[in-house]
């Protein structure tokens, strides 16, 4: 039982993680806006770069990696410690060996919906993209650093970021199922990665319209040259 009750606090601290709005405070501490009224009115680091700049969308971009990375980190280390201090009989290794991995799965889950759907900002945010990098990477390195990779090849070749995060969300799927990980980890990428093309169906519809914008341009200018 204290091992759930630890897991429980853990996946709501997840969710808090992902729910802090870094976007949104970017526009309102650099602007005064509320960035779901501007652009593509997403309070992820791509809109924050069309509305607010580079150095801005960079440090909200890093912010939500470590978002990630962080809620992994907590159901690795902080939800084992916080069971064995509220247990007399904590799991032995092989049943925490066994039921971690579902821990870790469902703080990723969570962590994505935080920032997706914030607490803060009426169960509205970003796409999770970034975020879900975190996740990877704090997961398993050699799948989140293959999306990072392709990511970023498309956005150099491109330079459009919605068609990155899209294939890198593929990639990761695919890593996912090559490389040798837990069940719980495979599922959580392949429902993250699928989660993540869902929040894009918008840019996808322009992507097949030819009116998604480069990094640069606004939307607007994209549909006037189609």
């Amino acid at each position: 039982m204290a091992f759930w009750t630890a897991s429980v606090i853990g996946w709501m601290i997840a969710y808090l993680l992902g729910s802090i709005p870094t976007g949104y405070l970017a526009g309102k501490l650099l602007k005064g806006i509320d960035l779901r009224e501007h652009g593509s009115r997403s309070t992820g680091a791509t809109n924050v770069l069309r509305t607010l700049g580079k150095w801005p969308a960079l440090v909200v971009l890093v912010a939500d990696v470590l978002k990630g990375s962080a809620a992994i980190i907590v159901a690795r280390s902080f939800c084992p410690w916080l069971s064995a201090q509220l247990s007399a009989t904590p799991l032995s290794p092989i049943d925490l060996q066994s039921w971690l991995p579902w821990v870790v799965c469902l703080a990723g889950i969570a962590v994505l919906l935080g920032h997706s759907r914030s607490i803060w900002l009426n169960f509205t945010g970003g796409k999770s993209a970034a975020t879900g990098l975190g996740v990877l990477l704090a997961m398993s390195w050699p799948v989140g650093l293959g999306a990072a990779l392709v990511f970023g090849i498309v956005l150099a070749t491109v330079r459009v970021v919605s068609l990155g995060s899209i294939l890198a969300a593929l990639t990761a799927i695919g890593l996912v199922c090559v490389l040798t990980q837990p069940l719980p980890h495979r599922l959580l990428v392949i429902a993250g990665a699928i989660y993540v093309i869902v929040r894009h169906r918008a840019n996808i519809q322009r992507l097949l319209a030819r009116t998604e914008p480069r990094i640069g341009r606004s939307v607007l200018d994209a549909k006037v040259q189609t």
